[in-house]
């Protein structure tokens, strides 16, 4: 696994990609109660998340500490409130126990998974190699177009599209994030909190609510970016000049 790392960081995120997509997307046609799902979930993260901390890459993929620009970044404000958006119809567990719990868990760790994969491995090696607007671009479209496996666990096909809508969106505001803020750790939390509150999201809401709280997160996004690559330094590790690079370095 090195050896792939080091010789292209593409590949190992491209690896990576195919690896969590068949792996759970195969998992995840059992349905989100299933504990298989939950295991291998835990499974591929604990893998990804010991490969980063053996390799010495913490600081590297923004898992080291908290953001030390919070003011700069408006306490990640933003990104808290599109949070929420699953509760905004009401509050209601979609699911009996056990399989509630497992559901919550397995997504908790799809935030985790799914962050270190399209915000750590694969944005961070199109920065390295292209442009910071070719790596957003990427990496977020990738994230959002990659829900469309949801068309083979069962969701509609308009719902899927609803899904990817969001997720591009929602990839634009968690990659420029964690470019702006040098760390994961917020947008890990706000992902793994967006998915575990879709098991509480009440099922008897106001289909215009639904697209109406999307149509928020939307513009809400728009204008958190503008703010972000106007207004916010890009800290040393995340710029792609060799003199930021070789501050953080040492």
């Amino acid at each position: 696994m090195k050896k792939l790392y080091e010789k292209s960081e593409i590949a190992f995120a491209i690896f990576w990609i195919v690896l969590y997509m068949v792996g759970i997307g195969n998992l995840r046609s059992l349905g989100d109660d299933s504990p298989y799902m939950m295991i291998g979930l835990i499974v591929i993260s604990a893998l990804m998340l010991l490969f980063v901390w053996k390799n010495g890459l913490m600081e590297k993929y923004g898992l080291s500490s908290w953001a030390k620009n919070n003011r700069a970044m408006l306490w990640f404000l933003p990104l808290w409130i599109i949070t929420t958006i699953n509760l905004w119809g009401g509050v209601e567990p979609i699911r009996p126990m056990p399989g509630l719990l497992f559901s919550v868990v397995s997504m908790g760790f799809v935030g985790i998974a799914e962050e270190l994969i399209f915000r750590g491995f694969l944005f961070q090696a199109l920065l390295k190699d292209g442009s910071v607007k070719t790596a957003v671009i990427v990496s977020s479209i990738t994230f959002g177009v990659g829900h469309m496996i949801n068309l083979f666990t069962g969701h509609a096909l308009g719902e899927t599209l609803l899904q990817v809508v969001f997720a591009v969106a929602y990839g634009f505001l968690v990659t420029l994030t964690f470019y702006k803020s040098g760390s994961l750790l917020p947008c890990i939390l706000s992902h793994s909190l967006v998915d575990m509150f879709s098991e509480f999201a009440s099922q008897s809401a106001a289909p215009l609510l639904n697209w109406v709280g999307h149509g928020v997160m939307v513009l809400l996004t728009i204008l958190y970016c503008l703010y972000l690559m106007k207004r916010v330094d890009t800290p040393p590790i995340n710029r792609t000049d060799k003199k930021a690079k070789s501050e953080a370095a040492g």
